[in-house]
This record gives structure tokens, sequence and C-alpha cells, in this order.
């Protein structure tokens, strides 16, 4: 990563274990600011796992532990709170997962929780109009989130995430379960909110990676002394030189579709 570029996120030697099983080994990356980072590479090899490592996700998966630092903002994730470093570091999830809850209350829930003393109706606003929801939604705000479609749903979830105003977004995987057509709005919105926030993107559309990324990384997996699959880091560059002139021969193979 170019040097003068500002690193939000930092990590250094992370290896993710669940139980005795070490799921991503020894990764070592800078996450710059407001540039969209993708993590690509097959199934089993740690991306998820990563992105969830630096929110502190994986602080509530029983057996989870996490080896080597991560840096946010220059300071060890493990000194704050972890409620406060979610709040800061939102996670958007796979599958659009509104609320029971009319789609107003889905976008304040979050900011409610956090003491939010501003003016709600306007947070609620600008956040469904970041999320490029707001037209679409503005005259049925007290109706059932769950009403919304798939790709709405996920925009919701996306408005909710922004509402408790954080600095970086991870996305695991946002567009897996919609249309082309939601997936191309979506991605429109990411490449729109870099503006303003760092996002982390695990995707397995490498199309997708290219379309909407600066930096991508793309993880591999190997087979360990006892003969299990673990997850590693085998590039890390910009999204072009990774795609167009990768360094290393996996990942030639990989983004050549000669993979496996």
């Amino acid at each position: 990563m170019n040097k003068s570029l500002t690193a939000v996120l930092k990590a250094t030697d992370v290896t993710v274990y669940y139980g005795t099983f070490a799921a991503v080994r020894q990764v070592s990356m800078n996450i710059a600011a407001n540039h969209i980072t993708a993590f690509i590479g097959p199934s089993g090899c740690g991306k998820s796992t990563l992105l969830r490592c630096f929110n502190r996700m994986n602080d509530l998966v029983p057996g989870a532990r996490v080896e080597g630092k991560i840096l946010f903002d220059d300071d060890d994730i493990n000194n704050h709170d972890a409620v406060e470093i979610r709040r800061r570091i939102g996670l958007v999830f796979q599958k659009p997962n509104p609320f029971t809850k009319s789609i107003y209350d889905n976008v304040a829930f979050g900011a409610r929780i956090n003491g939010y003393s501003g003016d709600m109706d306007e947070l609620v606003e600008q956040s469904l109009r970041q999320a490029a929801l707001w037209e679409e939604v503005k005259d049925k705000l007290n109706e059932s989130g769950l009403s919304l479609s798939g790709g709405q749903q996920q925009r919701l979830c996306i408005a909710r995430t922004l509402a408790v105003q954080p600095e970086v977004i991870l996305m695991d995987e946002p567009c897996s379960s919609l249309d082309p057509i939601s997936t191309l709005r979506i991605e429109e919105l990411i490449k729109e909110l870099k503006q303003h926030y760092t996002i982390v993107i695990v995707t397995h559309n490498m199309q997708q990676a290219a379309r909407v990324s600066d930096m991508t990384a793309f993880f591999n997996t190997e087979l360990d002394e006892r003969g299990v699959r673990y997850g590693r880091l085998v590039e890390y560059n910009r999204t072009e030189k990774v795609f167009n002139a990768p360094a290393n021969r996996e990942t030639e193979e990989y983004v050549s579709g000669r993979f496996g």
C-alpha cells in the first residue's frame, strides 16, 4: 500500500483460533482511510473471520481468540470497550436482517441505544438518504422494515449502520442474496459512501471486487501439519494490480479462473 495513504486499521501477525483450530494465520495488512478494500478468495480462507476481528465480533463466538495486534487509529482495539468499537466500526451482514420494527425505528435503533441527543427525524432522513433509500420509503416510515424488498432491506440495514455515525463500515458479502439490479444499487452506494467512510467488503464475486474496490486482498487455504485447512493472506495490493498483473501465481490462477 502507498505509504502516503493514511491507515485507519492495521493488522499485525493476526491469527484467529476457534478452539484449537487456526481459521486464518499471521495476517498483516493496513486498511487505507476512505478507500474500499475487498477481501476475495475461496470458501474457508478466513475472509469473514478476519473481517469480524476488526470490530471484535469474534469476541461473541465461544472458544474464539485472536493473537497478534489490531490497531484502530493507531490504538489497540482491545484498549476500548467492545460496544464502542462496534459503534465506530459498523458491520453489514450477508443477509438483510431488519428488525421487526418500523422503517423509522430500524434506523433509529442504534442511535437511541447510544444516547443520541440530536434531532432523530433529521438523523433518520439523513441516514436513509445516504443509503439511497429515502425517496422509496419517505411516505411509509411507520411500515415494517420487513415489508421492503430484499435489496431495500439491505439498504435499510446500511442506513441503520450509518445512523450510529461510524468511521469504518465492514460488509460481509452484502449482495450475496440479492438480484443483479439490487446488487448494482448496493455497489453504486458503496462507491458513494467511500467519500465519508472507510469500507472493507468480503465478496465471492471477483467482478464485484474489480468494480468497486481500490485495494484487494486475496486469501487462500493451505493444509497445516495435521492436514487441516487454514486461511492465509497471499497478496494485497491495488485492485488493478491484483487483477491485471498479480505478483503471485496463486492469485493469477484464482483471478483468471484457473484456480483449483
